[in-house]
């Protein structure tokens, strides 16, 4: 199988320990099928117990950080590459560049933010990378009400909605994105 660059958005100040622990899940399935992990380049909560199971799992990690955040995020000097941007759109764009698929786990606006805008993107057309939800602990469901209202009144289309593909399982995320870039949905 191809080996695939997984950009995971989560984050950066939780201590909850069940997504501390969905974090380390991710990041160690990544390793186990050799594949690479893009993350926003910070070593603390959910973002460095993502990139420091996917490094122990075997798997080459590609932080990419904007150099207002390295000592606020307190930077991943351990990832194999360490990409410090000057904004955070840049980070956002190297991050979208660098990877096949994306998988947003619990975070708070910035992970909402990143969400949103690859999520959009591909229903726009911008790219046909997979962008999955991966939500064991009912963090989003709120969220996920709320856009199926929006839904109902008109607000955003089904073929939106269709796009993000939602899961509570880590191997059913990975699946879903290695399926799309089977199916040649790589952009």
């Amino acid at each position: 199988m191809t080996s695939l660059s997984i950009c995971v958005y989560c984050a950066s100040g939780t201590d909850d320990p069940s997504c501390l622990e969905l974090a380390a899940e991710l990041g160690t399935a990544i390793g186990r099928r050799g594949w690479r992990l893009v993350s926003g380049g910070g070593n603390v909560s959910m973002m460095g117990v993502l990139a420091e199971s996917a490094r122990v799992a075997g798997a080459h990690t590609i932080g990419v950080i904007p150099k207002q955040l390295v000592h606020r995020e307190v930077a991943d000097t351990e990832a194999d590459e360490l990409v410090v941007t000057d904004t955070m759109r840049q980070r956002k764009q190297i991050m979208e560049d660098r990877a096949d698929a994306f998988i947003a786990l619990p975070g708070g606006i910035g992970t909402l933010e990143e969400l949103f805008e690859t999520w959009t993107a591909g229903y726009l057309g911008m790219h046909a990378k997979p962008v999955v939800l991966l939500d064991p602990i009912g963090h989003y469901d709120g969220l996920l009400d709320w856009l199926d209202g929006l839904r109902t009144r008109g607000f955003v289309g089904s073929g939106a909605l269709d796009r993000l593909i939602r899961t509570t399982e880590v191997e059913a995320a990975l699946d879903a994105c290695a399926a799309a870039a089977a199916g040649g949905n790589r952009g």
